[in-house]
């Protein structure tokens, strides 16, 4: 799908809606957006990412899935480095930023500052 004009963006309780369809009204305008052309930003998916394992007691390899399979239908920047921290999220007990942040150095060669040491162990691989 190629970024269009008329592209919406999509906050955490449209997606979180989208994936559960716990609320069938809401679940059905999820889709349709979803479906006309929407967007999200890698906070969002973040936010997304935090109310599953959180609230909902996703485990992480099932919610490194189901959004990955809604960035086949939705446009995100900087897809490629959610995508890896997806893929880092669900292989270790990381926070989802920290993977995020993890990508950001590894695929974009930001220069991350932290004192996290178990962050920090994976920013010098």
């Amino acid at each position: 799908m190629k970024w269009q004009k008329n592209m919406r963006l999509i906050d955490a309780n449209v997606i979180l809606r989208y994936l559960l369809a716990d609320n069938q009204v809401m679940a059905q305008q999820a889709k349709e957006v979803v479906e006309n052309g929407a967007y999200s930003k890698p906070e969002v998916i973040a936010e997304v990412v935090y109310v599953l394992k959180g609230v909902y007691r996703v485990g992480r390899a099932d919610v490194a899935a189901y959004l990955k399979a809604l960035l086949q239908v939705i446009q995100c920047p900087e897809e490629e480095a959610v995508i890896y921290a997806l893929d880092l999220y669900a292989q270790t007990s990381l926070d989802f930023i920290d993977c995020l942040l993890i990508a950001y150095h590894k695929l974009n060669s930001e220069t991350v500052f932290s004192f996290d040491k178990k962050l920090n162990k994976y920013l010098l691989d």
